[in-house]
């Protein structure tokens, strides 16, 4: 091989590879408001780091290079972004992201649910990661909003923004819930809510939701 040849070789593996595109951003946002005991907060930390660590859904999130972040949230200005965006580039990063969820503190304990505020919060944070073919708000909650700005008053800004909201009734203590988050909160294409009769079933039904998140998209509602 010539010397020149051999220099554009060189050259050539030098360059930085590209890495590969970001298939979804999902954004878990966890209900920690008042009716969510400290039993119930360890059922849903637990809960969503084992889902995480489901083999379909670990493999579809390092073969999507998603990026996944936390936000925990209760009442009016009481949203906190507990883990900010990270890559999941193997099962490494992916493993030590649901172990940041096991340890994750929790910010309060007494206070109102306010979704409304919690996708308000959550809205800028997908600038962040505008790279994202897909760009979603997991959100978990037990109860109605019942404080803040109305959830489907920031569905406007969301849609504009192409983020998609699902969520996960936790129907212990309020009936009806998945139909009112079907009507008030989720939205884009393919939203669906999956429904838990309390919070025993919380880690299967977050497992199932977490799969059609990132590996497929079926039916709007699941029970």
């Amino acid at each position: 091989m010539s010397p020149l040849r051999c220099l554009v070789l060189v050259a050539l593996l030098l360059l930085p590879v590209r890495g590969r595109a970001c298939d979804l951003a999902l954004l878990l946002a966890v209900d920690v408001s008042g009716s969510v005991d400290p039993q119930e907060y360890r059922i849903q930390m637990d809960g969503l780091a084992a889902g995480l660590r489901d083999w379909q859904v670990r493999e579809a999130l390092v073969s999507g290079q998603a990026r996944l972040a936390l936000v925990q949230w209760s009442g009016k200005s009481r949203q906190a972004l507990s883990i900010p965006w990270t890559l999941i580039s193997d099962d490494a990063a992916l493993e030590g992201f649901a172990r940041r969820i096991e340890t994750a503190e929790r910010p309060w304990r007494n206070y109102s649910t306010s979704i409304g505020e919690v996708l308000n919060v959550a809205l800028p944070l997908f600038a962040e990661v505008a790279g994202c073919a897909r760009r979603v708000i997991d959100l978990s909650g037990d109860g109605p909003s019942n404080e803040g700005v109305a959830p489907a008053a920031l569905k406007p800004a969301l849609r504009a923004a192409g983020v998609t909201v699902n969520a996960i009734a936790i129907e212990e203590s309020e009936a009806d819930l998945a139909a009112y988050f079907f009507e008030e909160v989720i939205l884009g294409p393919g939203a669906f809510v999956v429904y838990a009769a309390s919070f025993k079933d919380y880690p299967e039904q977050i497992r199932r939701k977490l799969l059609r998140e990132t590996v497929k998209q079926t039916a709007r509602l699941l029970r």
